[in-house]
């Protein structure tokens, strides 16, 4: 009886023990890598200029007319004129902008306005009203926006198109698609189109740090795009067979395994400069280059380096004596691929020279 007992309680506490001991064992593997020297030789902070950042995130945002606005127009002495009352729709005064951009005026007929702002407006109205009267003073007035429109697309529980009857910020819009599936989303890169560029916000400070001063002003027509973890990926360029994009797996990405997934022969290495690897990590609009002693990993001493989502690698093919020469040598490369870049890449190399 109590051999039976004891044989029971073998198989019930077994897999337990198991279990302990690996998770043991990746504790201490943990341990013994955080024991191990880094691999990192040098760390560069980079940034975008304060000029090139107050252009992109901080600029002052016109609304500009679609269909469903509509606007009061006054003419100063001149009450036959206006659209102030009843010609917009039903309880709201003002003229409606139409399906094609156009508003009905007195006295001037069709008027084409998609696409102005408010000043441009009167400016166009004020032009049109000088060819018969003298001087006129024409006042403009949005009395109701249904033109507001966002793309929200990934990681939202409710992605679309939403609509909205004023302007918002990047939270509010957000907001406008349920919440994000942080588990799988992937924040390093998430960004905004905005006037068809993509806008370096860092929405990881946003969402998980609580930074508004990343709570950037939206315009009509922006699209906010938040990926899938699925979708992670780094740049393999320089001395490898296959350059280009290398996807993670399960979110983890060893440099190492980017090397070899890039082509890269590390048992039998000739040109390249394992001592040298280079590494351009970036979020927002900051970012950082990295030195990594690739050799000292591939023998044992050092720990593992992990890439991030978008992280650009370099594997030079001679020694490289400064960044510059880096930049250069890769510049061809980050041009065939620039869509798929982080914001922050593609606006310090590939745009302005003083970004």
């Amino acid at each position: 009886m109590y051999k039976k007992l004891y044989r029971l309680m073998v198989w019930v506490l077994l897999p337990m023990l198991l279990a302990g001991c690996a998770a043991d064992g990746l504790s201490q593997q943990k341990v013994a890598y955080r024991k191990m020297p880094s691999p990192v030789l040098t760390s560069q902070p980079v940034a975008l200029s304060p000029k090139t950042v107050d252009q992109l995130l901080h600029r002052p945002l016109a609304y500009h007319l679609g269909p469903g606005d509509v606007v009061s127009v006054s003419v100063y002495l001149h009450p036959a004129l206006s659209a102030t009352a009843g010609s917009g729709s039903v309880g709201i005064p003002g003229a409606l902008v139409t399906n094609g951009g156009n508003i009905q005026l007195p006295m001037v007929g069709l008027v084409h306005v998609a696409g102005l702002t408010m000043a441009e407006l009167r400016i166009k109205l004020e032009k049109l009203y000088s060819q018969y009267i003298i001087h006129p003073d024409v006042s403009v007035q949005l009395q109701v926006a249904h033109s507001i429109r966002y793309y929200l697309l990934g990681e939202f529980t409710a992605p679309g198109l939403k609509f909205s009857d004023r302007a918002l910020t990047l939270l509010d819009a957000m907001a406008l698609g349920g919440s994000v599936n942080f588990a799988e989303a992937n924040l390093r890169s998430a960004y905004v189109v905005q006037d068809g560029k993509k806008l370096p916000i860092n929405f990881h400070q946003l969402l998980n740090e609580g930074n508004l001063g990343e709570n950037i002003e939206l315009q009509s027509g922006d699209t906010v795009v938040v990926p899938s973890i699925a979708s992670m990926r780094a740049f393999v360029f320089g001395a490898v067979d296959k350059p280009g994009p290398v996807p993670f797996v399960d979110g983890r990405l060893s440099l190492l395994q980017a090397l070899s997934s890039a082509g890269m022969n590390t048992t039998a290495l000739t040109n390249a400069q394992l001592r040298d690897i280079r590494v351009i990590r970036s979020e927002g609009t900051s970012g950082q280059l990295i030195t990594v002693n690739a050799n000292a990993i591939l023998h044992g001493k050092a720990a593992p380096f992990y890439l991030k989502s978008g992280d650009v690698v370099f594997v030079p093919q001679t020694v490289v004596s400064s960044w510059n020469q880096v930049i250069q040598q890769i510049l061809p490369s980050l041009q065939a691929i620039s869509g798929l870049l982080n914001p922050f890449v593609s606006i310090k190399y590939l745009s302005q020279p003083n970004n």
